[in-house]
């Protein structure tokens, strides 16, 4: 079996290499409303998100209690279209259960395994939502991350890729909005002119 937080931590050294931040401030690479998007593809509390990107460990947690705390997740944090919360009836009809049924999983975090795939699949959930242990479900979040990373760092000269605080800028500047873009770029350009 693998060490799911050794692979965290070899995607994570990658991570600060492809964006030159230092491994133990990992998470100033993202910003508040990233560290939420990976709060809701995880089912893991932002706190947790944080400490795990910045190489921190994460309370230990039975399979039964994670299942019933992502379970508790799913409904708390994704709505049906009129933004409403789902009833344990209306989740009972996804998962193909009685509401009674569904209500037991969240008391004992033990469901029918088919049912449960059923849930997470309406919900877009990764596979590994629901059992997979903390650092292995954010790992698996930030794999499109490391790649977005990794695509802006090689389209860089190698002397550009040297440079931790250009990879940070580069890294960060992808997500910024075109105003933003256009001022960093009259920024560099003042300070790079020659004469």
């Amino acid at each position: 079996m693998a060490d799911t937080y050794a692979l965290l931590t070899e995607t994570l050294e990658r991570l600060a290499h492809a964006t030159g931040e230092r491994r133990d401030r990992l998470s100033d690479t993202f910003d508040a409303k990233e560290l939420v998007q990976l709060s809701y593809e995880t089912g893991l509390p932002v706190a947790v998100v944080v400490d795990l990107l910045n190489g921190g460990r994460a309370p230990r947690t039975s399979v039964s209690d994670r299942v019933r705390q992502r379970l508790v997740f799913l409904r708390e944090t994704r709505r049906r279209e009129d933004g409403g919360r789902y009833t344990y009836a209306e989740l009972g009809e996804i998962a193909g259960v009685s509401r009674q049924a569904l209500t037991a999983w969240f008391d004992t975090g033990v469901p029918n395994l088919e049912s449960a795939d059923l849930l997470r699949r309406h919900f877009g959930a990764s596979a590994g939502f629901l059992t997979a242990d903390e650092p292995e479900v954010l790992n698996e979040a930030l794999q499109p991350k490391l790649m977005d990373a990794q695509a802006t760092m090689g389209s860089l000269t190698p002397e550009l890729q040297a440079s931790p605080a250009f990879r940070r800028i580069a890294t960060r500047a992808r997500d910024m909005s075109d105003e933003k873009l256009e001022a960093l770029a009259k920024w560099a350009d003042m300070i790079t002119e020659r004469g």
